[in-house]
């Protein structure tokens, strides 16, 4: 099966793609990343996954009622509640990385009956940390907003790279990966997630009882780091963070904070593994 579709939701029109035959998976994509950004991993997973994907509001085809609204990360995740009734009767798994992960989280504590496991691949959250790491990455959050705005986007790509533990002229890859070059709508979308979800991150809270109470009856949460990131940056200790507050191990897939591209095989034989 394979369709796309659009979809109204408060203050926005949702586009989707699903794709594939077999249990259904929602992927809810990192930064500016659209429907088709784990195009590569998507092909390895509809062999017997049903995989939905989609523009966050704002982001490419998912076009905002207002030009220049914003959306907040509980605005993200109601998008995707709506986005799952509308096309399921049954609980999904869910894999959610970066930003995608903290709108799963969100999506767990809120509509617990919608997921079944939520793969949490390196959670952009703050709130997640002790006070004195959160309030250093969130410096490092607006800073990269100040870079932005006044260097542009190749100045900010490398600050984002620095803050995510990626080192982009050293970066592993499986062979023959779909180019995922800087077009002008992905520049577009770029700048609508640092303008915009970096302060919905920032201004982001869950309640940490509430998210460590999904152990006791919530959808299975399933704290993932990559291999190559490094231990002491952000997002790898947001997930440390999020292991141990819903007392889970945690799950090592291949690659670094962007391994659902760079690896899309080895990333979804692990996805199989950790989700069965």
């Amino acid at each position: 099966m394979e369709r796309t579709g659009h979809l109204r939701v408060p203050g926005a029109t949702l586009y989707y793609e699903v794709r594939g035959s077999g249990p259904a998976l929602l992927i809810s994509q990192s930064g500016e990343g659209d429907a088709n950004r784990s195009d590569d991993l998507v092909a390895q997973l509809v062999t017997d996954h049903t995989v939905i994907t989609y523009d966050r509001r704002g982001l490419s085809r998912s076009v905002l009622d207002t030009p220049g609204g914003k959306a907040s990360v509980a605005q993200h995740a109601d998008d995707v509640h709506r986005l799952l009734a509308a096309l399921t009767d049954e609980p999904v798994t869910m894999l959610g990385c970066s930003l995608g992960a903290v709108i799963g989280l969100h999506l767990a504590v809120a509509h617990p009956g919608l997921l079944t496991t939520l793969v949490a691949h390196e959670p952009v959250a703050p709130w997640l940390l002790p006070d004195d790491e959160r309030a250093r990455h969130v410096r490092e959050l607006v800073e990269i907003q100040d870079v932005y705005e006044r260097e542009g986007l190749a100045a900010t790509f490398a600050q984002v790279a620095r803050v995510l533990g990626i080192d982009p002229h050293h970066q592993d890859t499986e062979p023959d990966l779909t180019a995922q070059p800087m077009t002008p709508r992905r520049a577009e979308n770029f700048a609508f997630f640092v303008r915009n979800d970096f302060t919905a991150v920032v201004d982001d809270a869950l309640d940490l009882a509430a998210v460590a109470a999904l152990k006791d009856g919530g959808p299975r949460i399933v704290p993932a780091v990559g291999r190559a990131t490094p231990h002491a940056v952000f997002d790898h200790r947001c997930a440390e963070e999020l292991a141990a507050l819903v007392g889970a191990d945690l799950v090592e897939f291949p690659g670094g904070h962007n391994g659902n591209t760079t690896h899309p095989r080895a990333y979804a034989a692990t996805l199989r593994a950790v989700t069965r």
